[in-house]
């Protein structure tokens, strides 16, 4: 893009990175997008492609065989993939969060072993917090593994698993029993490795099959379902059992700042679709970006494409910075959220008629945008954990 959602200081190999990306967004993905995304077809062809441009190891150390690239790099991609096809984004932004989780929580031994399986593609991860019933509400999580000798049986449901299907390794997060008085205490994440694919998987565990969905089609989302599964203790994320909570919730803080980063994608596509046809329609003998009506909201769309990058860029450096991130994540996640929602609107209100024809990309974004509203926390979760840490920071002194 020409003008907006640019950002400043990067360094050289950045900007190569961003470069290659975008030439391969708008070469290979922009083109099949519609036809893939109508038969909700997985985009193996997309994935491939990304595995041999690196970006599977785009976070991942260079000592495990990634790139060793920053957060912030990693979301300007995901805004570029985004505005694409959002469901791209989606394969490896679970893919990403475990192996942050790996790099940052992982034993020696699990670094070891999976990251450099992780940077080049051939393990693909998935990312599970959520039950049927759970929602928001993370400390009520009812799964449950239970000690037996040196291994753990785990029972129970987990639902809304992005590449549920698809992923090799599940970084899911469990009810055990550490004794602690607190709930979220006596979580713990396990690495659950299995054979891609539905039905059992594995004896006691399942996959079983895509749920059907409004948008984010392609991409498989599924429940995985335990049932006397057993699991070795070596696969408890860091060793040590009680710490999945914590574990998660750093997880989340870089989920939250990639919702953000499709947010942005998908808003500046709809800006990018909505300005080109507002100058090739017309109407009473002139184009319709001469229309005062569709020029503001040309320069209203355009305002929220610039405010949701920008906040979205400030939070994941700040996250690189070793700083705590989680009101300016919450932030960025839900402004560009909602931002989305709003700027693809008006992009399709731009397009009258033909915006609720399947033949024009506009409708497609349209099924996709209200799904970043609700995924990785609500708008409302977002105001929940923003005003209760601006309330401890700005505690009246009695």
């Amino acid at each position: 893009m020409a003008r907006l959602a640019q950002t400043a200081d990067l360094t050289d190999v950045q900007q190569e990175i961003l470069s290659t990306v975008r030439s391969f967004v708008d070469k290979e993905i922009i083109p099949v997008a519609q036809e893939l995304e109508h038969a909700d077809t997985y985009p193996q062809e997309i994935v491939d492609g990304l595995k041999e441009l690196g970006i599977f190891g785009l976070m991942i150390p260079e000592e495990y065989g990634g790139l060793g690239e920053s957060l912030l790099t990693y979301v300007l991609t995901v805004e570029e993939i985004a505005r694409g096809w959002m469901s791209v984004s989606g394969v490896i932004n679970t893919h990403f969060i475990v192996a942050y989780l790996l790099r940052q929580h992982g034993t020696a031994e699990q670094k070891e072993r999976l990251l450099p399986l992780m940077a080049t593609g051939e393990v693909t991860g998935a990312f599970s917090m959520s039950e049927p019933g759970l929602g928001s509400d993370v400390a009520a999580i009812r799964t449950k593994a239970v000690r037996d000798g040196n291994d753990y049986v785990i029972d129970g449901q987990k639902m809304w698993l992005t590449n549920g299907g698809s992923s090799s390794l599940v970084a899911t997060l469990v009810r055990t029993d550490e004794g602690a008085e607190k709930a979220h205490q006596n979580l713990t994440t396990f690495l659950v490795e299995k054979p891609r694919g539905f039905g059992e998987v594995a004896p006691g565990l399942t996959i079983p099959g895509k749920i059907e969905k409004m948008g984010y089609k392609g991409v498989d989302t599924t429940e995985l379902v335990f049932d006397g599964y057993r699991i070795g203790a070596d696969a408890i994320l860091g060793g040590v059992p009680g710490k999945g909570f914590a574990q998660m919730m750093d997880g989340v803080e870089v989920g939250r700042v990639n919702v953000a980063a499709r947010g942005c994608g998908i808003a500046i596509r709809a800006f990018e679709l909505g300005i080109r046809y507002a100058q090739q329609r017309e109407t009473f003998g002139k184009p319709i970006a001469q229309h005062q009506a569709i020029a503001f909201k040309l320069a209203e769309m355009a305002t929220k494409v610039e405010a949701a990058h920008q906040m979205m860029v400030r939070a994941a450096r700040l996250k690189d910075a070793g700083q705590r991130n989680d009101v300016e994540a919450g932030m960025a996640k839900m402004l560009a959220s909602e931002y989305a929602a709003e700027v693809t609107q008006e992009s399709f209100r731009i397009h009258g008629g033909y915006g609720y024809s399947k033949e024009y990309e506009i409708e497609r974004l349209m099924r996709e945008a209200p799904f970043l509203l609700i995924g990785e926390g609500t708008s409302e979760i977002q105001k929940t954990i923003i005003s209760r840490s601006l309330l401890r920071e700005y505690q009246l002194k009695r």
